[in-house]
């Protein structure tokens, strides 16, 4: 096998690799909770990957029209994961997120944010309009309640 061709072997590895990667990085599960799903975010954030978020979750709304709540769980996002993140782009990618997911007629809803990120978020005086609630649970719980009275937001 010559170098080049060893070359071009390498370069398909990566990109399988680097597709692997983009699926792991957004994974997509159905709740217990009817017409829910739940995005675990865990490890590095970074634009590229709300982009890829975003896309695969209008995706997935796209063939499952049934979907009207999406649950974005960042509880496995450490501060070591955002710490070079300059919070301005972090805002601008969560309010992007937002929007579309609006736009689609989703409802997006916020968990586990990590307490120092909130604070640094506060600090830097941005202000970013999001359903939030501390842990997966209690927004479950809060689905859970509006379908057993029959409210939705």
């Amino acid at each position: 096998m010559d170098q080049t061709q060893q070359i071009e072997e390498l370069k398909q590895l990566v990109s399988h690799y680097e597709k692997v990667i983009r699926n792991m990085s957004a994974p997509i599960i159905p709740s217990i909770v009817p017409n829910t799903i739940l995005v675990p975010i865990a490890g590095y954030v970074f634009p590229e990957r709300f982009e890829t978020i975003r896309t695969k979750v209008l995706e997935y709304a796209e063939i499952n029209r049934e979907t009207e709540r999406v649950i974005f769980d960042f509880t496995g996002v450490r501060m070591e994961d955002v710490e070079t993140f300059d919070y301005n782009v972090l805002a601008t990618e969560l309010r992007q997120l937002n929007n579309a997911l609006k736009l689609m007629g989703l409802r997006p809803i916020y968990v586990g944010f990590n307490p120092r990120f909130v604070r640094e978020i506060v600090h830097a005086g941005i202000q970013v309009e999001l359903e939030v609630f501390n842990t997966f649970r209690a927004a479950l719980q809060t689905l859970l309640d509006e379908s057993a009275s029959g409210l939705t937001k």
